[in-house]
């Protein structure tokens, strides 16, 4: 066993040197050849599409077509934005220098780190690994990429699918089970990106330390969405249905649980079952309707429910969904559950399913002080008059990754906003210019003209100098 453990480390360090001998021989990429790089992904994305959808449906047992091509047409519109703007990104930022330094100019360039490692998650196999690789390649990096194992006829087609776009001293796929994974974040990258739990988000960063390889860590947590006293119930619950049954609920931005006014409970469950069974009219049976990627997950959701039911909380099944209707392999119909306590284990994990929690509150006070009591959450969502007081209130004294008012999920989707955690949901940021700063090293350049007033604090230290001194710290 340690041989073979021996032989994969010899592997991904021989993969790392090959990449970073080439990086360093080659020497950033031009404008153009970066945006070549990405067309050309661009091109392949579009037109293997199906290929992209077929792998995930092996992966999943059912997924719903149309939430998977998704993955392909964020990917596509995420290239046409830095296409747009990578030439803005890559510019020179001029900087402010102090009247005693004149004449110098300042300004902060942008350049590659070099390689980049991508640990990428089960939930969106293609989007998730992709996303980071086309920033990283915007910024003029390489990069290596472990998918998750959880994933293989996805991992499978990333690996045919890069290697007939880039030779693998620039892009490469590496495959294995979670021993190469943790054989991977060991890897002296010059940066390292981890989307997954939080649990491994900390093996990740404590393998990366050893190296000093900053990261990027996009994480989950447990997302709130408060519905305002007196909001539209009706809208309220067809934003959340929408984010908490997407993909079957396995979305790091998923809201996890929903925080209603104690007036408004029973009304928002009759009005979030009615929005979930015009979304799924043919129940969780039906195309559109996405599986648990395993019985080992199927089996983790169900526990929670049952802990919940032995701790005294009521399970509602919502939708179109009925005692032994037909069901599918290791997939889970919507529910919703209520009178939850603290204790309960889906009240303390993330839920990453088609359950959704409701807890009653009476005054927004009581729902801010519950989520700051708790972990930061990657996202928080709001539903109610997005510039009343409450809002602003929620906005101002909560703290999460991003957030998104009366809906759920389209922050993310937005090129231009940077997307991240905080606390224990994630720590850095990618997409907008904020992604391709992640993957740049900001470095400073002064620029000392001929005249410099610096010099009259050279030694020999005289009159001269001591006056000069004595009028910059007046």
């Amino acid at each position: 066993m340690n041989d073979v453990a021996n032989d994969v480390d010899d592997s991904l360090g021989e993969l790392l040197a090959l990449q970073r001998t080439a990086f360093l021989r080659e020497g950033p990429p031009s404008l153009t050849q970066r945006r070549a790089d990405l067309k050309k992904l661009r091109t392949a994305i579009v037109a293997r599409k199906t290929d992209i959808t077929d792998a995930m449906m092996a992966d999943f047992g059912h997924r719903a077509p149309f939430e998977s091509l998704m993955e392909p047409l964020s990917l596509a519109l995420g290239i046409d934005y830095l296409l747009g703007n990578l030439a803005k990104f890559m510019r020179p930022t001029r900087r402010h220098v102090a009247m005693s330094m004149r004449f110098g100019s300042a300004r902060i360039e942008y350049q590659p780190l070099g390689v980049i490692g991508i640990v990428s998650p089960w939930n969106y196999p293609f989007a998730l690994a992709m996303m980071p690789l086309v920033t990283a390649i915007a910024a003029g990096n390489r990069v290596m990429i472990k998918p998750s194992e959880l994933t293989p006829a996805s991992a499978d087609f990333l690996v045919s699918f890069l290697a007939d776009l880039f030779p693998k001293e620039q892009v490469a796929v590496v495959t294995g089970d979670a021993s190469v994974g943790a054989a991977f974040s060991a890897l002296p990258f010059d940066h390292l990106i981890f989307t997954g739990s939080t649990a491994v988000g900390r093996s990740v960063m404590k393998a990366a330390s050893e190296n000093l390889v900053p990261v990027t860590l996009e994480l989950g947590g447990k997302n709130p969405a408060i519905v305002e006293k007196g909001s539209s119930l009706q809208r309220a619950a067809e934003g959340i249905a929408y984010g908490k049954l997407q993909n079957g609920g396995q979305i790091c931005i998923s809201p996890d649980y929903a925080m209603v006014h104690e007036d408004d409970v029973a009304q928002f469950v009759d009005a979030y079952s009615q929005a979930v069974a015009a979304f799924y009219p043919d129940g969780s049976t039906g195309t559109d309707y996405t599986s648990i990627i395993n019985e080992k997950h199927y089996a983790r959701l169900t526990g929670l429910l049952d802990d919940a039911r032995a701790k005294g909380a009521r399970v509602v099944s919502v939708g179109r969904d009925r005692e032994n209707a037909p069901t599918r392999a290791h997939t889970l119909p919507p529910s919703v559950v209520l009178d939850t306590t603290d204790d309960m284990t889906i009240m303390r994990e993330e839920i990453f399913g088609p359950i959704l929690p409701i807890l009653p509150y009476r005054k927004v006070e009581e729902a801010i002080s519950y989520i700051n009591a708790r972990p930061r959450p990657l996202a928080l969502y709001y539903f109610g008059t997005r510039n009343g007081g409450d809002c602003r209130t929620v906005l101002s004294r909560t703290t999460s990754g991003n957030v998104t008012i009366n809906n759920t999920l389209m922050h993310y989707v937005q090129d231009d906003l940077p997307f991240g955690g905080v606390g224990a949901s994630g720590m850095g940021s990618y997409h907008g210019l904020e992604g391709f700063r992640t993957f740049s090293h900001a470095k400073g350049v002064f620029d000392q003209k001929k005249w410099n007033a610096g010099n009259l604090l050279r030694p020999p230290f005289g009159g001269l100098a001591n006056f000069v001194m004595k009028m910059m710290l007046r």
